[in-house]
């Protein structure tokens, strides 16, 4: 059981597509990423995503390889900007739940329930990445379990 953190993956300049949408980079960038994934038998019970465009398309594509119990929804509160103490307060590991949304707010999530600070950076992010997190039931912290990055470089 754990927590996955994802940024959306790459998107299309604003120029490009005022929704900012993914690119095909983007695209074949989160496909791998999801098909890596299930390969390893990541089982996630719902994907939330913050209602932008490019974090849609992510949650559609990583949907569409990890097979949620639940349809994917759009969250409120997960906007690059919010605060994050709304999801901060109700996160259970038990719950297997992705979480797709944008930098810093997922950086800054996962730094708060990590080390106490959403000031603490303790991962960088990258587009389309996944970062688990765990917590034992009578832990404080969460942990960084492990995470997959389309980029190892």
């Amino acid at each position: 059981m754990a927590l996955y953190l994802v940024q959306h993956g790459r998107s299309l300049p604003k120029e490009a597509d005022p929704e900012k949408g993914l690119s095909e980079e983007g695209r074949l960038e989160v496909a791998k990423i999801a098909e890596t994934a299930r390969f390893y038998g990541i089982n996630v019970s719902r994907i939330i995503h913050s209602g932008k465009t490019r974090a849609l398309q992510t949650a559609q594509i990583l949907a569409s390889y990890l097979n949620p119990e639940h349809d994917i929804e759009a969250g409120a509160d997960l906007k690059p900007l919010d605060d994050i103490a709304p999801w901060a307060k109700i996160l259970k590991p038990e719950t297997d739940v992705m979480l797709v949304g944008h930098l810093p707010y997922m950086e800054k999530l996962a730094s708060y329930l990590v080390t106490g600070s959403e000031q603490r950076p303790i991962f960088k992010f990258q587009n389309g990445g996944i970062v688990c997190l765990d917590k034992g039931p009578d832990e404080k912290y969460w942990i960084i379990k492990w995470s997959l990055s389309p980029n190892i470089g």
